[in-house]
């Protein structure tokens, strides 16, 4: 029985409030192997996503005739619906956009801080870090950019209007839907924990105070009022008017810095994508403020020199390999990746080029892993609650988006009277400057706090090409374990030619340069494995579930789609006709 069937994903994050309960479930994982079902096909529009129902909203819209763009907008705002400890309103991310005439861009709706935000708001009286500041509270709350971004995506290629591709979320938070085991069993560790405001106590349980059961219909009316809004008025029934007011006045209220200058002033914008090869192949990610892109490329520019096919899908020698490239890339990440628009001088380039691959790979030992060293970089945590959805629509446009609200639930903190949870992103900023430690704490200076600044993402929607075709599209929540998660995914079916089921569902690996800790998931690698990889000197680390992919692929002679959703993902489904 695949994992994913068994165990809700967000359960089992470090952000997830009942320690107990994580504790539990991880032991369920002991000695599973991850398999995968096998692909949906479809001949013409196919969506993937974290829900079903959001799965179902954009294959009508297809359907009806709308495109890739249009569909991934009702998507993600079913998924606002249906998915509410990552889908959105009251977030940001990122979409990349792959047009049947070949022309690929990518659509940046990160999150920004607020005009009023400092780099050192999160310090105490003695200059050090107060735990926890920048992930807890209003203050932790960036300025979303979920509906901006989608409007832009529209205005550039969308044949379909707010008012119809809302409807379906609308409806679906009006009427409601019968609640998974997956998510009742969410809101029950968050009623179990506690909830931060009354709006989220009120929004996820009963008037009573008990708590949803697996089955029940869940109603969300203030959201519904919330996306009429959006409906009728587009960017601006959230940024100007009657929910831009309520969100001022609640952050007011509670000390949280978000004006009503600071809605009207959000852009998303419109960038252009990272472009790197594989094997012949044509990779497209994403730009900063995501790191995604960039890294994923220096990685498979470095292990494109090394003939992994021979060595072995998941065998030691290939996994020290990955191991030592995302070392690397991690530690480029650390130094010079930040918002564009306040870090003009990245030396992108670089970082993609083949030259540096080739520099990078001469520093790989064979058979021995290298030392990380804390002196050199450090980042703040990044949570590991997100969700990515991926389109094709009959005529070959695709849509790649990855968005987030941070932690799962976010802030935990729901808009008082709006019905949609904000963001916590401010912890992505790097909290306490010149600060390093071996745990991977705080950012380095392209990351620091800035008013109206994006904080770095690893956020990597991807679209690989042949020919000028799409055959890949994937991406995959989960913090900095994103970026490795698609790497593995995009290995799994270039390099050792695995369908996209088997890509998604393989046991995965994750080195972020720091800690120097190698994760592995736990009971999913053979003993013989973990004792080789330790003897070339890996810190090995059980983990939960790492990301929680959603994919398709296209067949280039048949043109067949053939779509997969993340065992790790009780609730995802792939759709299409």
């Amino acid at each position: 029985m695949p994992l994913g069937t068994m165990i809700p994903y967000h359960l089992l994050q470090p952000s997830f409030p009942s320690f107990l309960l994580r504790v539990w479930l991880l032991a369920l994982i002991v000695a599973l192997n991850l398999r995968g079902a096998d692909p949906f096909q479809a001949k013409n529009g196919m969506v993937v996503s974290s829900h079903a129902l959001a799965s179902e909203v954009g294959v009508q819209v297809l359907r009806d005739g709308g495109n890739a763009v249009d569909a991934a907008v009702a998507t993600g705002l079913a998924l606002a619906v249906t998915h509410p400890s990552a889908g959105n309103i009251g977030g940001g991310g990122f979409m990349l956009v792959f047009t049947k005439n070949g022309t690929v861009t990518a659509f940046d709706f990160r999150e920004r801080a607020p005009l009023a935000a400092t780099e050192g708001m999160y310090l105490g009286a003695d200059g050090q870090y107060v735990p926890d500041s920048s992930h807890e509270g209003y203050r932790a709350i960036g300025v979303p950019g979920t509906v901006a971004g989608f409007d832009l995506a529209l205005k550039r290629f969308g044949s379909r209007s707010w008012r119809q591709l809302a409807a379906p979320a609308v409806k679906l938070a009006k009427d409601g839907f019968a609640l998974s085991p997956a998510l009742a069993g969410e809101f029950k560790a968050l009623h179990e924990e506690g909830f931060k405001n009354h709006a989220a106590q009120s929004m996820f349980e009963h008037v009573d105070g008990s708590a949803y059961q697996s089955g029940e219909r869940w109603k969300q009316p203030l959201l519904a009022k919330t996306l009429e809004r959006i409906q009728s008025k587009g960017r601006a029934g959230f940024y100007s008017g009657e929910t831009a007011r309520a969100i001022a006045a609640d952050m007011r209220a509670h000390g949280g810095l978000i004006t009503e200058a600071d809605l009207k002033s959000y852009e998303a914008r419109e960038r252009v994508p990272i472009h790197g090869t594989f094997r012949g192949f044509d990779i497209y990610s994403m730009p900063p403020p995501s790191s995604g892109g960039t890294a994923l490329v220096e990685m498979l520019n470095i292990l494109e020199g090394y003939p992994l096919a021979t060595s072995g899908h998941n065998t030691p020698e290939s996994l020290h390999l990955m191991a030592e490239s995302m070392r690397r890339a991690f530690a480029d990440r650390a130094q010079y990746l930040g918002d564009p628009d306040f870090n003009p001088e990245m030396p992108i380039q670089k970082l993609i080029s083949k030259e540096h691959a080739a520099t990078l790979r001469r520093s790989i030992h064979p058979k021995l892993a290298s030392p990380s060293d804390p002196a050199r970089f450090a980042e703040a945590y990044e949570s590991p609650e997100t969700t990515h959805y991926s389109v094709i629509d009959a005529e070959g446009n695709a849509v790649v988006v990855t968005y987030t609200l941070e932690y799962s639930y976010g802030s935990r903190i729901v808009a008082e009277g709006l019905g949609f949870l904000y963001n916590n992103e401010m912890g992505d900023f790097g909290p306490q400057p010149g600060r390093t430690d071996a745990s991977g704490m705080i950012g380095t200076p392209p990351n620091r706090i800035a008013p109206g600044k994006r904080m770095l993402s690893s956020m990597s929607p991807t679209i690989v090409t042949r020919d000028g075709k799409p055959v890949l599209l994937i991406g995959s929540p989960g913090g900095r374990t994103i970026i490795n998660t698609v790497l593995q995914v995009v290995l799994n079916v270039v390099e050792f030619r695995m369908n996209i089921a088997d890509a998604i569902a393989a046991p995965r690996i994750h080195h972020q340069w720091l800690p120097n800790t190698l994760l592995l998931e736990k009971g999913a690698f053979p003993e013989s494995t973990r004792r080789e990889l330790e003897s070339r000197g890996h810190v090995l680390k059980d983990s939960a579930p790492i990301g929680q992919a959603m994919g398709i692929t296209v067949d280039p002679r048949t043109g067949i789609r053939s779509g997969a959703s993340d065992p790790r993902s009780p609730d995802g489904r792939a759709v299409g006709y």
